[in-house]
């Protein structure tokens, strides 16, 4: 298999992966002005763009998934719940993407936003086991997802607690993290400079896995952040309003 990360403006990270020897790929979390980028990492890597996925509407960039989507055939992907307008290819928890041989298994993980989810990424040409995360902004190296964007702190930090403390944590420790963002995003708070991690080194030393359920809520929903500049209008872009 292929794994290009790719820095974007707003300190985000976008991924482009698959199957080589299949010629498959798949984009996620494409800004706007990336699109034309990853169309030629793909052509440098002789792969087909067959989905374009957005881990979650995003609040802090205009999303070039609808735009890669169309411009490649592929299937743009949201969560089912993604309160969006224009046409998407709905997945749910559990759902597997197929790319030749590699795959990448849908965790619905609310709590950043309520349609949140991560993808569990499989290289069967190895072994059946799983390789890697890409968690979007539920887990950072060093930090979690806010779950003030939209008001409703402390409800979407009970369901960004469970998230983490259930399909996510009880991934085996091996399981490397890949982040939608890094040091320097408004998207959660004490994120680290390194863009990738593991679960197991996460458990030991991450600041906001704050195991006790009331206090995690307490103290991540009081956090605060810098607001998302332009977050309407951003967000009213990626929804289709």
């Amino acid at each position: 298999m292929f794994l290009i990360q790719q820095p974007c403006e707003f300190s985000s990270l976008a991924y482009l992966f698959g199957c080589a020897g299949k010629a498959q790929a798949m984009a996620v979390d494409v800004h706007l002005y990336e699109v034309d980028r990853f169309i030629e990492m793909a052509e440098e890597k002789g792969a087909e763009i067959t989905h374009v996925v957005d881990t979650h509407v995003h609040a802090d960039h205009k999303s070039g998934g609808p735009e890669l989507a169309k411009r490649t055939g592929a299937k743009y992907v949201l969560h089912e719940s993604a309160p969006v307008k224009h046409p998407f290819h709905p997945v749910a928890h559990g759902d597997r993407l197929e790319l030749g041989n590699v795959s990448a298994e849908v965790l619905h993980t609310p709590g950043h936003t309520d349609d949140s989810i991560c993808l569990l990424v499989t290289d069967h040409s190895r072994t059946d086991e799983p390789w890697f995360l890409i968690t979007g902004h539920t887990l950072f190296p060093g930090g979690v997802g806010r779950p003030d964007l939209h008001g409703r702190e402390r409800e979407m930090a009970e369901k960004l607690y469970d998230s983490l403390f259930g399909p996510i944590l009880s991934l085996p420790d091996h399981i490397e993290i890949l982040a939608g963002a890094e040091a320097g995003s408004v998207c959660g708070g004490g994120i680290s400079g390194k863009p990738m991690s593991t679960l197991g080194f996460e458990k030991r030393h991450n600041s906001g896995l704050i195991r006790e359920r009331e206090k995690f809520v307490e103290i991540i929903a009081s956090i605060e952040l810098p607001p998302v500049e332009e977050i309407q209008e951003f967000y009213s872009f990626n929804t289709g309003a």
